[in-house]
């Protein structure tokens, strides 16, 4: 396969966002190291923003984004189901998240976020020039909240309302039901609205 120029690859850049993954994930197993760079522009942040809102953990979170691109890189040749790509990008941040949960002391990572003072969560979303005191102290609280969730809670809640993947795709990704996934978000969500209660 002959290399773009470099006028050929920057239009591939530019022009990325309107091929689908299945197209770039079959050109990148084929050696387009253009194809995989969009792929990973595509959803490095998504992947980011899960496994710092999982781990609460800048540093656990970067080096998880990194881990996961570069597994996906090797692997590519093993990924048949090219439509599935975004789907296994999911699956595998969230088995390393899980991993690194696993590994600390219980109280390591409140510890770390405390330290810090702002949850670095919070800084991903973005914020309004103009928001309150208030609505600050809300974020506050919801990652507090978060943090007190099980892992197998917190990741089910975060793929669902934050990343907006279906009962289904959830299921396939925590190898688990979707009854068990519908279980754990309704826990989730019942324990959050009693922890959120003084905001509502």
């Amino acid at each position: 396969m002959s290399q773009p120029d470099a006028g050929s690859g920057s239009t591939m850049v530019l022009t990325a966002t309107a091929i689908d993954d299945e197209t770039l994930v079959v050109r990148a197993r084929e050696g387009d190291l253009t194809a995989f760079e969009a792929l990973v522009t595509r959803y490095q942040k998504r992947i980011y923003q899960l496994a710092l809102r999982m781990t609460r953990d800048r540093g656990d979170a970067e080096d998880i984004t990194q881990e996961v691109f570069l597994t996906a890189w090797r692997r590519l040749p093993e990924i048949h189901r090219e439509a599935a790509f975004s789907g296994w990008l999911y699956t595998t941040a969230t088995n390393r998240c899980l991993t690194v949960l696993r590994k600390r002391r219980p109280t390591e990572a409140l510890d770390e976020e405390q330290s810090r003072g702002e949850p670095a969560w919070m800084t991903v979303a973005g914020r309004d020039p103009q928001s309150s005191a208030q609505n600050m102290a809300q974020l506050a609280a919801l990652s507090e909240a978060l943090g007190r969730l099980t892992a197998q809670q917190r990741v089910v809640w975060l793929l669902r309302e934050a990343h907006g993947r279906s009962y289904e795709e959830i299921a396939r990704i925590v190898d688990t039901t979707p009854a068990s996934v519908r279980g754990r978000l309704s826990r989730a969500r019942i324990q959050l609205a009693e922890l959120m209660s003084p905001w509502h």
